[in-house]
């Protein structure tokens, strides 16, 4: 298993032993929980955890379904749409499945919210990179300026009507994984729900998607994890009954080179790893989706514009970890997060 599997795989550990199970009972009555664990999906670790109307079936259709928007959103899949909107980028427009359309609408939505800090046109600056891949790098500066001018959502357009998208100039290059791994989140929820499950923990690499809170009827716990390279365990706690819990973080996937650490999270308007002075963002809200790109989008943001863009957004809420070891949260998550690690500072909204 790979370093960044290895991380991701820490963060279900946590899940688990902050989740008590539920007692036993009738079979009516919430019994788990079930959990299946599938490895290198969405090139992560899934773990998806039903305390109630669990059956093989119900796990393979909801394991079936995040592999199809794998297959369908991935810019590391030939046939996906995302692969055919690239290999047509300044040609014309091409035909689009509606779920594809839909999340690119989404990621174009955060992007305006975000004044661009989150980007879904940052493919040529990620392929570049290729951090997480066995052909990472530093690219050249020559390179980055050769990419940047590609990295423009407002050449990036979708039509409905037609149902296609297009990429308006060549070279350009859509990349959803920023947020396609949250949209597995929603549907896999949304199918849990529609087969009358009522409690359960859905954990996609560190998007984590609750419902129905735990059987015995307290919140889910869910541990926020130490935000460095090679750290164990967690420095704090978040409590939550139904939605989405997203962190993006400088820890999870880096190349390594020349003494030098390169995160994954590229600033779009650099083309080099965001230096926002953040380790982590955590962003709590009802989608999944969008929780993934806000997450994303604050991290290159930094903690005073991150904040900002957190609360002018109702519902969403947020935990940022400075690298001063500083702990900030917005003001709706008062008395739901509990700082653990004792070198962590939580500084009060």
């Amino acid at each position: 298993m790979s370093k960044s599997l290895r991380l991701r795989a820490l963060c279900l550990v946590l899940c688990a032993a902050l989740t008590a199970c539920a007692p036993a009972g009738p079979t009516a009555e919430p019994t788990g929980p079930e959990t299946r664990v599938r490895d290198n999906l969405m090139n992560t670790v899934v773990t998806l955890s039903l305390y109630d109307h669990a059956s093989d079936g119900l796990f393979a259709a909801l394991f079936d379904r995040i592999a199809a928007i794998e297959d369908g959103m991935s810019v590391h899949r030939a046939g996906s749409g995302i692969s055919r909107l690239n290999a047509g980028a300044g040609a014309d427009s091409v035909p689009l499945p509606s779920e594809v359309r839909a999340l690119l609408r989404e990621a174009l939505d955060i992007a305006a919210l975000s004044k661009g800090a989150f980007d879904p046109t940052v493919g040529a600056l990620t392929a570049l990179w290729a951090i997480g891949t066995p052909e990472a790098r530093v690219p050249a500066q020559s390179e980055l300026d050769a990419a940047l001018p590609l990295v423009d959502c407002a050449a990036l357009t979708v039509d409905e009507a037609a149902g296609s998208a297009r990429l308006s100039r060549p070279g350009m290059r859509v990349d959803l994984g920023g947020i396609a791994k949250g949209y597995a989140g929603d549907e896999t929820l949304r199918l849990a729900r529609e087969a009358g499950v009522e409690h359960a923990i859905f954990n996609l690499g560190g998007n984590i998607v609750v419902m129905g809170g735990n059987p015995d009827g307290t919140p889910w716990r869910i541990g926020v994890r130490t935000p460095l390279p090679g750290g164990e365990g967690y420095m704090g706690v978040l409590e939550l009954s139904d939605g989405a819990v997203v962190t993006s973080g400088s820890y999870e996937r880096y190349l390594e080179q020349d003494g030098a650490r390169y995160h994954h999270i590229l600033d779009p308007k650099t083309g080099y790893p965001a230096d926002s002075g953040l380790l982590s963002v955590t962003v709590v809200y009802g989608n999944s989706a969008r929780a993934d790109g806000l997450s994303t989008a604050c991290f290159v943001l930094g903690l005073e514009e991150g904040l900002a863009l957190l609360t002018d957004i109702p519902g969403a809420e947020g935990v940022f970890v400075a690298a001063d070891s500083r702990v900030f949260t917005t003001p709706g998550l008062s008395g739901l997060f509990r700082l653990t690690d004792p070198a962590y500072t939580l500084v009060t909204p």
